[in-house]
C-alpha cells in the first residue's frame, strides 16, 4: 500500500525555487498520494506540467523555453498551495484551475459540468472532415446545421462552430447547471451568433428541427463502473456519467430519436465508451462504422441517415 507523505505547502514554497522544482515535487506528491489521472493528463507528470504552467499563466504546450525560470515568492506559494489542493480535494486538475484544453482550444470548466474531453474533438480536426481521401463530411463549407446533444461546457459545439465556418449549431443539455458553464464558454469564444443553447432532454426541446450532422458524447458508464469511479471522477455530475445498467440506455435513445432530426444526407457521431460488442450485437444488421484516434478505437461510431432509417 502507497503511503501518503504529508507536506507543508509553506515550506515547499519556501525552499523550492523554479518551474522544474515544482514539476518534480507535484509528480512526486500525486504518486504519494496515488492519485488518479483521466482528465486531459494520464500521467503524473502530465498533470505536474498542466496544473504548473497554467497557475503561472504560461502556455501549456511550451514547456522547455521557462524549466529553469527562478519563481517569485507569490508563485512558488501559488504552485505549492495548488499542488497540495489537488492531493487533497482529489478534484481533477481542471477544477482546480477552472481551464482545459481540447485541440489546443481554452475552455473554461467548473463543478456544474464535467470536465471537457472527448475523441470527437480529435476528429471533429482530422481528415474525416474534409479530408482527401475518406471522410463522413466531404465539404464543411455546406454544412448548415449542426446538433451537439449533451453539451454539458459546451466545448464541442464551439469546437463543430469552428470546423464548419458556415454552421449554425444547437447545443442541448439536460443540465441548468452545465449550459451555464457554456454561456460562460459561448462568450469567450464570441459564438453566440452561431451557438445556441438550449434546455431540455436530447432531442425534445427541438420540435422537429432537422441537422445535417448531430454530434454527441453522452453519459455511458455503466452501473459497475460508476460504482467503482475514483474521487476524481466523483467529483463531476453524475447525470453527465451515468448511463444506466450496461451504460447504452441515452445512447439506444439517441440511435431511435435521431434519425428524425436528420438531413437526408446527414449522419451522426457518437462517443459511447467501451460498449462496442453490446450494440453490435443487439443491432448486428447495422454497419457501425468505427473511428480511430491517438488514444482510442471502437469508442466513437458514424452512422448516416439511411442506416439509422433501416435499424
Amino acid at each position: 500500500m502507497t503511503k501518503t507523505i504529508t507536506v507543508d505547502a509553506a515550506a515547499a514554497a519556501a525552499e523550492l525555487r523554479t518551474v522544474r522544482d515544482f514539476i518534480r515535487h507535484g509528480v512526486s506528491r500525486f504518486r504519494s498520494a496515488d492519485l488518479f489521472h483521466g482528465h486531459g493528463a494520464t500521467t503524473p507528470f502530465d498533470e505536474a506540467v498542466f496544473l504548473v504552467l497554467e497557475t503561472l499563466k504560461l502556455p501549456v504546450d511550451q514547456l522547455d523555453p521557462y524549466l529553469d525560470a527562478r519563481l517569485t515568492a507569490v508563485e512558488r506559494q501559488a504552485l505549492a498551495d495548488i499542488i497540495e489542493a489537488r492531493v487533497a480535494t482529489r478534484k481533477p486538475a481542471a477544477y482546480l484551475t477552472q481551464r482545459t484544453y481540447i485541440q489546443g482550444v481554452p475552455f473554461y470548466v467548473d463543478e456544474r459540468a464535467i470536465v471537457p474531453r472527448s475523441y470527437i474533438g480529435e476528429l471533429l480536426f482530422s481528415d474525416i472532415v474534409g479530408g482527401e481521401e475518406f471522410t463522413i463530411v466531404e465539404d464543411p463549407g455546406e454544412v448548415e446545421k449542426v446538433l451537439d446533444l449533451c453539451t454539458g461546457s459546451g466545448c464541442l459545439a464551439i469546437l463543430a462552430a469552428l470546423v464548419f465556418p458556415d454552421a449554425v449549431v444547437d447545443a442541448v443539455d439536460l443540465s441548468k447547471d452545465a449550459l451555464e458553464v457554456a454561456k460562460i464558454n459561448v462568450a469567450d469564444h464570441g459564438m453566440e451568433g452561431r451557438v445556441n443553447l438550449i434546455h431540455g432532454d436530447l432531442f425534445k426541446p427541438l420540435k422537429g428541427r432537422k441537422y445535417d450532422l448531430i454530434i454527441t458524447n453522452p453519459p455511458y458508464v455503466d452501473a459497475d463502473a460508476m460504482a467503482a469511479l475514483p474521487p476524481e471522477y466523483r467529483a463531476e455530475p453524475e447525470m453527465a456519467l451515468a448511463g444506466g445498467p450496461d451504460g447504452l440506455d441515452i445512447v439506444r435513445r439517441i440511435l431511435k430519436e435521431a434519425p428524425k432530426h436528420l438531413t437526408a444526407d446527414g449522419g451522426l457521431l457518437v462517443e459511447m465508451g467501451t460498449g462496442r460488442e453490446i450494440l453490435e450485437e443487439e443491432f448486428p444488421d447495422t454497419d457501425f462504422l468505427w473511428l480511430q484516434t491517438a488514444e482510442s478505437f471502437g469508442e466513437v461510431f458514424w452512422l448516416s441517415k439511411e442506416q439509422l432509417d433501416d435499424m
